[in-house]
């Protein structure tokens, strides 16, 4: 590996003012750029490593840059920025820009994770164990990584973006980066410990010290996990066999009870909680906040928002009545998605970031399970309507699957607590709509779907 330079905005400004203008205009449009529809304003490095000589044929920059918008104090975005004379036509889609003054001048930059020697860099970083500027490398001795794997870019629509290497390894590269302990990384250890075979182990990771002579957390950047060879992606199974018109049921109860499984195992591993009035009251309250600001924003969820505040005041209401509940680390944004099925049958859970826009300190609380079942509830509902026509029978089938499945292993139906279901699946339709009215305006009926049947009066 190279020898490396440090960056920072106010030592080495020339490298980030001559990307602004391309940055200005590439960064809004990643699917995962958290802050569409404002202005970006600025930059300004937290960090910046360069891992391979800009001067050589391919240079190649790690980046840590917070992009500032209006009222906003500045997401802090990773970037790896490659470097060349020209582009090769099958990197065209990884285009930045062409950088006109600066360090980089004549060069053209673009997204390094397109090309295979880049890629190749990070793994031979998290294999060694690097220390690279203000990058930390660790894994997890016990499992091997062996050199020359081959990498390809997931082109898939993501919040973040991964790299497969060889068919053997997955690296999940996280966009937006916040400080301190990050969910995708802390949770999947935890289980690892624990033993728990649905969850594949984390073998190497990547974090950034960014105030390494000062009191500042470390901010996890990238996650090594072994690759599901052959697994099939749940979302597109589920809507491959509702497109054949086949039964799924068999399949939602065994994600029914391959989740018990994995809430067993996070109840074992870290601590949980006892939630009463005190501790319901607010979550309750910040359940409605949400909801009023969403009405705000989405005008096609005001006419139902005072029948939907009814989930949040029946749930606070029966916590007055002295009902309690046991809150634990949860998935936090599970959904057909998060999870594989193998070529045998076995279901496993991934990606335990949380839902990203929620700030880290509430993806890390202790909440009740059923957060998670609420969620895959909803995602049911959502391969249910992505076919033509929408087919609500089936999405109940596979609801009413799940539950029993998740009951024969945790021994409790979420079913049986309807007020505490009812609140989550609503918060989480609500979310739902606010997102797909930034991002997805043409699924925004799906949710709405949700909010309608959620709102009836008829409901527990």
């Amino acid at each position: 590996m190279a020898d490396t330079v440090t960056l920072s905005g106010t030592t080495s400004p020339g490298l980030l003012a001559s990307l602004d203008p391309l940055l200005r205009e590439w960064l809004p449009r990643q699917r995962w750029f958290a802050g569409k529809g404002r202005p970006v304003t600025g930059f300004s490095l937290a960090a910046g490593t360069e891992l391979l000589p800009a001067a050589s044929r391919l240079g190649l920059f790690h980046l840590l840059v917070r992009a500032h918008q209006p009222d906003t104090p500045g997401d802090c975005y990773q970037l790896l920025v490659g470097a060349r004379a020209a582009l090769p036509p099958r990197l065209a889609p990884a285009l930045i820009g062409h950088v006109t003054d600066g360090p980089l001048t004549g060069r053209t930059v673009y997204d390094a994770l397109y090309d295979a020697r880049p890629a190749e860099v990070l793994l031979e970083a998290l294999r060694t164990r690097a220390r690279i500027g203000a990058l930390r490398c660790d894994r997890d001795p016990a499992q091997e990584i062996r050199p020359g794997l081959v990498p390809r870019l997931m082109t898939g629509e993501q919040s973040n973006s991964s790299v497969v290497y060889g068919d053997t390894f997955i690296l999940k590269l996280l966009r937006k980066v916040v400080p301190g302990v990050n969910p995708d990384l802390e949770l999947p250890l935890a289980l690892a410990r624990e033993g728990c075979p649905r969850v594949p182990a984390p073998t190497a990771w990547m974090h950034a010290d960014l105030d390494p002579e000062g009191p500042g957390e470390s901010s996890v950047l990238a996650v090594l996990q072994p690759y599901l060879q052959g697994a099939s992606d749940g979302w597109e199974l589920a809507l491959r066999e509702l497109a054949k018109g086949e039964d799924f049921g068999a399949e939602a109860r065994a994600l029914g009870r391959a989740t018990a499984e994995v809430h067993g195992a996070l109840a074992r591993a870290l601590p949980t909680a006892t939630l009463g009035a005190s501790q319901i009251r607010p979550l309750a309250d910040g359940m409605a906040a949400r909801l009023d600001a969403a009405a705000q924003a989405v005008p096609a969820l005001r006419p139902y928002a005072p029948a939907l505040r009814t989930a949040f005041t029946a749930l606070a209401d029966l916590a007055a009545e002295g009902c309690t509940w046991t809150a634990q680390r949860v998935h936090g944004d599970l959904h057909l998605g998060q999870c594989l099925r193998a070529p045998t049958g076995r279901w496993s859970l991934i990606d335990f970031e949380g839902e990203p826009a929620r700030p880290l300190a509430e993806r890390r609380m202790a909440q009740p399970a059923v957060r998670d079942v609420a969620g895959m509830l909803r995602s049911f509902d959502y391969a249910a309507h992505s076919s033509d026509p929408p087919a609500p029978g089936w999405a109940s089938a596979c609801r009413a699957a799940y539950c029993s499945g998740y009951a024969e292993v945790a021994g409790r139906d979420p079913r049986t607590d309807p007020v505490l279901l009812r609140a989550y699946e609503t918060d989480k339709a609500v979310y739902e709509a606010v997102y797909e009215a930034r991002h997805r305006p043409d699924w925004l009926a799906v949710p709405l779907s949700a909010i309608h049947r959620l709102a009836a009066p008829d409901l527990p």
